[in-house]
């Protein structure tokens, strides 16, 4: 089984990094804690310990969103128990709110994953959002490193929903899932374009419930993504339909999903969205530094005859750089 990391202060990283590719789970989850804690020295040993992981290969990716009531995490269990059982090993990372007085994740995906939770090839692991989306992009972005690191194989990642932390969900992902229901008619009007103009593949949900109108969906769908697909995509997104508590539909998504995977250079697309993610880091290292080193008082002074209409937002600027 391997060694599992000491808990002293400094940890033996030999030991925690194979303990992860020996697929521990319990070295999975300290380590991804790790990820996840904002103390400066813990962040210095997440790196440490991330170096020396060897380059994921073979794994895939899914980022999955749906509009309220799809049933998001009945479907993700249904395709992850249904992955599980191929043989496939599958790690659901749920980016849930959190709680305002204790930070935490407040969803409780282990309750509603309760045949996944306990299945030997699954793992689940809900992360608190914190408040922002750009954290919650890079955390999520090393717990995947780490998940395929442990030998899983298939990332299942959830958002909380239909908004704008998709977009960073997608821009870590190998493709993107929205799931809707069959009222999409409606549906549709409160989905923004850009989640729309995201999709790789759109599931019409809970198909069983209402056959007409999931059919009705499905091409209303199909309607609206071929509107939206320039010509020349490598990929032209797909309408499907599917019901989480019958299993219909399943088989055809993880079908389509490995039709994406041999059509599309998923090396590329990783070196391109790591290269995307390195620019937002600066970026926002860059802000803090920029932070660090103002005269705080001079700031508020800006501020003020900013807000006191004095001078323009663009003129405060410009005198806070000089």
């Amino acid at each position: 089984m391997g060694a599992m990391p000491p808990s002293s202060a400094e940890p033996d990283l030999a030991s925690w990094v194979a303990a992860l590719l020996g697929g521990q789970r319990r070295a999975l989850a300290k380590a991804i804690t790790l990820t996840e804690s904002t103390r400066p020295d813990d962040e210095v040993r997440a790196q440490q310990l991330l170096a020396q992981l060897p380059e994921a290969r073979g794994s895939i990716r899914l980022g999955l969103t749906g509009v309220p009531g799809v049933g998001k995490s009945t479907f993700i269990e249904a395709l992850g128990m249904f992955l599980a059982e191929l043989g496939h090993k599958v790690a659901v990372l749920a980016v849930d709110p959190s709680s305002a007085r204790t930070g935490g994740s407040i969803m409780g995906d282990k309750t509603r994953m309760p045949r996944l939770t306990v299945h030997p090839n699954a793992f689940i692991r809900p992360s608190p959002s914190g408040g922002t989306l750009g954290g919650v992009a890079r955390r999520t972005r090393e717990t995947i490193a780490l998940c395929e690191a442990a030998g899983y194989d298939v990332l299942l990642i959830e958002t909380v929903g239909v908004g704008q932390s998709e977009t960073h969900v997608a821009a870590m992902t190998d493709l993107f899932v929205l799931l809707t229901l069959p009222n999409a008619g409606d549906e549709l009007q409160g989905i923004k374009r850009g989640i729309m103009e995201l999709a790789d593949i759109c599931v019409v949900n809970k198909a069983d419930t209402d056959p007409k109108a999931a059919i009705r969906a499905q091409t209303e769908l199909r309607t609206a993504l071929t509107l939206l697909t320039p010509h020349d995509a490598p990929w032209r997104p797909l309408a499907l339909r599917a019901s989480a508590l019958t299993g219909e539909g399943i088989a055809e998504l993880w079908a389509a999903v490995q039709d994406y995977v041999a059509q599309l250079d998923l090396g590329a697309k990783r070196r391109s969205q790591t290269a995307l993610w390195f620019d937002e880091l600066l970026r926002e290292a860059a802000w803090r530094a920029f932070r660090e080193g103002l005269d705080m008082r001079e700031l508020a002074r800006l501020r003020a005859e900013v807000d006191g209409g004095r001078i323009t937002a663009v003129q405060g600027v410009a005198a806070l750089m000089k």
